[in-house]
């Protein structure tokens, strides 16, 4: 499905690749705004999910050694072209988040902006990440709000003020008019995981547009549900 989805996502990984600053999710927070990054400390990085790599040459300008892996050849020669546009290089790795192709604590940050965090099994991709980071490393992604994915209809969007779908037992997740497969969990199912997998949760950030935000370009959540529920949320853990 990546695959094919890729040819649409270049432009945008461009104009991502040609920040100053990280900017996050589907309504560009601003790192200065919402912190995600106040745990990295440069070192090895492992990008879960890394499509056009933008995530990872941010990491790259900051200091860090990022990998990026992915799924998807037609999004890692994406990340190709815009490695040779911006002069930017790092390892890319065609391989499965659920099946990391590393050695055990080889990474110091592991980093996925959506990607594994939704397109991954979490009870697949977190104690794979868990392996493979050292004691101290820490773990950030990003992806929907257990509230969006309660809210939103099963025809993929946009986001309603009720709920659609029980809470309990939520997990896999697929669409009428969409091929893909989605992994959501609640808080206490994710904080349950995340521990049992060796880590602590630092931090829960629930994600608001900023001020002065616009629609953004993705059908499933309007702006003024955005501003009253968080239609994003990233975890912040660190391995014990």
């Amino acid at each position: 499905m990546w695959d094919a989805w890729a040819p649409d996502w270049f432009e945008r990984g461009k104009r991502a690749w040609e920040m100053d600053e990280p900017c996050w999710g589907i309504h560009q927070i601003p790192e200065t705004q919402v912190g995600l990054l106040r745990g990295f400390s440069q070192g090895q990085v492992i990008e879960l999910g890394c499509g056009t790599g933008y995530v990872s040459a941010w990491l790259s300008r900051l200091g860090g050694k990022p990998i990026g892996l992915d799924n998807s050849l037609a999004q890692l020669s994406n990340a190709k072209q815009l490695q040779n546009h911006f002069d930017v290089h790092f390892p890319l790795v065609h391989a499965d988040a659920e099946r990391l192709p590393f050695v055990d604590d080889s990474f110091d940050f592991a980093i996925s902006e959506y990607g594994a965090a939704i397109w991954c099994d979490p009870y697949r991709w977190i104690p794979e990440t868990a392996r493979v980071l050292r004691p101290g490393g820490r773990l950030v992604f990003l992806g929907n709000s257990t509230q969006l994915m309660l809210t939103m209809p099963d025809d993929d969007g946009p986001a309603t003020t009720s709920m659609q779908r029980p809470q309990f037992g939520m997990y896999r997740m697929e669409w009428d008019d969409d091929p893909g497969v989605e992994f959501h969990l609640s808080h206490g199912e994710r904080i349950r995981l995340l521990r049992q997998s060796g880590f602590e949760v630092e931090d829960l950030i629930e994600m608001y547009p900023p001020e002065g935000s616009v629609e953004n370009q993705y059908p499933f959540v309007s702006l003024n549900w955005a501003m009253q529920w968080p239609a994003e949320e990233a975890w912040l853990a660190r391995k014990n």
